[in-house]
Formats: structure tokens, C-alpha cells, sequence
């Protein structure tokens, strides 16, 4: 199935709820909290999540009942976001290799200092975008990071620049950093927040509630 095709499985309004609901999990999820979320039937949920896991959306697994012994009943079914990375782009268009290429460059140069500036600066424009004065993870939501809250601090769920990162994880985390720092001074918010802290899975960069460092 193309790219194309997979993310037209969201077109179905209960399918793209089932899926957002999977996704800002950030873990495994059963059909009858999808259900529920979704405000849907459990038969219905699992037709749809079955459906989102053969477009490679979703992926199944099965968790073992709790209680074990006979009347334990057979394993549930339960969901998680996949980890394929898909795009749509009308013509095809390849930013991503030239992404590469680009960040390549920067590591032949030793231009390290000066990407993470130029990132720093993209942090204030983004800032800027919206007069200064916006909530940072609403901010970093729009750019597809699916920050979360977790004692106290903002976490990030999705990296936006995942596939260069696995390329170039020290740039592109050093990077992200200097992003995040550069939007948090745009908002007349102490950039010390933004710290390296990455977990697997996870965006490399996290904020705290005040300045740790």
C-alpha cells in the first residue's frame, strides 16, 4: 500500500479519532479504551484498528490477561502507533535528501556552532510568528513535536526531524535544542527550560517548569 493510499484511511472521521487516540497515548492501547474514546462500539473501534494496522498505521500486539489460571480468558488485542515514517507529496518532492546532504555538509565544515545559531534564530521567528506571546507547547504542537505534560515538564513524543537525527543524531539533537531555546527566548520565557534528556521513541529535548541547569 503507497503512502498515499494509508493516509487516506484517515479520511474516515471514527478512524482518524481512533488513530489520534492510539497515537497521543505513547504507549499500547485496548479496544475498549479506544471504544471510549472514540464514543464508538468495541466491535466497531476493532474493525476500524484492525483497518489502520493492515495501512501499517497502527500496529497490534496481544497483552496477557492480568488474572492467570483457567477463566482468564485469551489475551487482549491491543494498538500502537507503527514506527514507518509516511509522506504525501503532489508532485513527488525529496527535501529530505537534500536535508541530508545539507547536514552532511555542516558536519564536513565543523559549521556546528554555527547551525545550532541559525536554528536558534528559526526559535525567535517562530516566536515572532505569533507576536511573542503564545503557550510554548501549543507552539510546538503546530510543529509536530506532540508535546505532553509529565511531572511538571513538557516532553515530546514525536521528533519532527526523526530520520536525520538517526543520520546525525549529535547535530540534529544540538540543533533541536537550540530551536527550542530560541523559541522559549522569543516568548520571554527562560531558555534554560529546554535541556537534552532523550528517551527512546521520544524527541531528544524536554522543558522544564523553571531553569534547572
Amino acid at each position: 500500500m503507497s503512502d498515499l493510499e494509508a493516509l487516506s484511511q484517515l479520511s474516515d472521521p471514527v478512524r482518524r479519532s481512533l488513530y489520534a487516540f492510539v497515537a497521543a497515548s505513547g504507549g499500547e492501547v485496548g479496544r475498549g479504551e479506544a471504544a471510549e474514546a472514540a464514543g464508538v462500539s468495541r466491535t466497531l473501534a476493532a474493525h476500524h484498528l484492525d483497518k489502520l494496522v493492515e495501512a501499517g498505521l497502527l500496529e497490534a500486539a496481544f497483552r496477557p490477561q492480568e488474572r492467570k489460571g483457567p477463566g482468564s480468558g485469551r489475551p487482549a488485542k491491543v494498538y500502537r502507533r507503527a514506527g514507518v515514517e509516511l509522506s504525501v507529496s503532489l508532485p513527488p518532492r525529496d527535501y529530505g535528501s537534500l536535508a541530508s546532504v545539507l547536514a552532511e555538509v555542516v558536519d564536513l565544515l565543523g559549521g556546528e556552532e554555527q547551525a545550532e545559531e541559525a536554528a536558534r534564530g528559526l526559535g525567535r521567528r517562530l516566536a515572532a510568528a505569533r507576536g511573542g506571546a503564545a503557550d510554548v507547547a501549543e507552539v510546538l504542537r503546530e510543529r509536530g513535536y506532540e508535546p505532553y505534560t509529565e511531572e511538571g515538564e513538557v516532553r515530546q513524543r514525536n521528533c519532527p526531524f526523526h530520520a536525520l537525527a538517526e543520520e546525525q543524531p549529535l547535530l540534529v539533537c544540538s540543533m533541536n535544542l537550540a530551536l527550542c531555546q530560541g523559541l522559549l527566548e522569543g516568548l520571554g520565557q527562560d531558555p534554560g527550560r529546554a535541556r537534552l534528556d532523550p528517551r527512546p521513541g521520544e524527541c531528544c529535548v524536554t522543558l522544564s517548569k523553571t531553569n534547572e541547569n
